[in-house]
């Protein structure tokens, strides 16, 4: 039954008891910092070093971000007491390594999407964490937004009734370039592991993993995956997830139940808006807006409190995202790329 009124977020808004971690950057690309300023200005933590293998790299960054430390080499920054918790914000190629590295040097880590390249990557870093009693977590910063926390209040009171469909989209534009990263297999490039791991996500987030995977897709002459269309087989329920480098997608999901649907506006993933409808034709809409005053990526910040809560808890991984949860989407995507590329 559609109720009169949507439940309140509840929000990962700093608060007393959380501890102020001091953080560590490996990767000083854009994503990182769009985190680092989200972080300063939105969070209690404190990111207190930048490493890079270019000297001049981690300077520049520094000083444009307001770090106090940079260095050379990812072993220095590992090596200082003063880190806590390590982002790793590098190519996806080197999440694994990286993580595993700094797992060893005792430090919590935050390891952007996607956590590795296989599932079988996953599981060793998650491993190598639960071994170490240290924190691991995927950068996956959806899952902690507000309209998250809506939707599994929503889906957790049966106010959908029984899931049927769930929809999603992300694509797009990249144009082609043999040095870009996204073209570039050896780096773990491709349109499913950048930007489909949002819908896979999603579809996971709702149904749990799939008991089978049907993917269809074009390669790029480079080697990776530019497009695939996903059918995700859950029971009675199917998830139908869409994705492309090649051009710009409404980047839009739904979820379809028997008592309901979600509508999500695009970008899906991103802090967003959604409606609320029961399956008769003109049936009053609930329209839910974020109420808070983050937007676009200053909304990282929410992902950054999280993990310091989590560990304050004394937890070793998120229990909204779990490392079980990420190694089976990659799973799920390791799946979908490898039938894609056998056509």
């Amino acid at each position: 039954m559609i109720p009169n009124t949507l439940p309140e977020p509840v929000v990962f808004t700093p608060e007393a008891s959380d501890p102020t971690l001091r953080w560590g950057i490996v990767g000083p690309g854009w994503i990182a910092g769009e985190f680092a300023d989200a972080v300063r200005a939105h969070t209690a933590q404190r990111i207190v070093a930048v490493a890079s293998r270019s000297i001049d790299r981690a300077t520049a960054f520094a000083a444009e971000h307001g770090i106090e430390t940079a260095l050379g080499s990812v072993d220095e920054l590992l090596a200082r007491p003063d880190v806590d918790v390590v982002y790793i914000a590098t190519p996806q190629s080197d999440h694994a390594a990286t993580a595993l590295a700094a797992i060893a040097a005792g430090k919590h880590v935050l390891v952007e999407k996607p956590f590795t390249v296989t599932a079988a990557e996953a599981r060793t870093v998650a491993d190598a964490a639960r071994a170490a009693g240290v924190f691991a977590m995927e950068a996956m910063w959806s899952r902690y937004l507000p309209q998250a926390s809506v939707l599994r209040t929503l889906l957790a009171d049966g106010t959908l009734g029984e899931v049927r469909s769930v929809l999603a989209d992300h694509g797009q534009a990249i144009p082609f370039g043999p040095d870009h990263r996204l073209f570039r297999p050896e780096l773990g490039g491709g349109a499913l592991l950048d930007l489909g791991i949002y819908t896979v996500q999603f579809a996971s987030m709702v149904l749990g993993e799939p008991h089978r995977v049907t993917a269809r897709g074009r390669m790029t002459e480079s080697g990776v995956d530019a497009s695939g269309t996903l059918v995700l087989e859950h029971g009675d329920a199917q998830a139908v997830l869409h994705t492309t480098i090649a051009a710009r997608t409404p980047t839009t999901a739904s979820i379809a139940g028997t008592e309901g649907t979600i509508a999500f506006a695009g970008p899906f993933y991103n802090p967003t808006s959604f409606t609320l409808s029961a399956p008769e034709h003109g049936s009053p809409v609930l329209h839910w807006d974020d109420p808070t005053p983050l937007r676009g990526f200053a909304a990282l910040a929410w992902e950054a409190t999280a993990l310091a809560r989590f560990v304050g808890e004394g937890r070793t991984e998120s229990p909204l995202h779990t490392l079980d949860e990420t190694v089976a989407i990659l799973g799920t995507i390791d799946t979908a790329r490898a039938q894609i590329a056998a056509g």
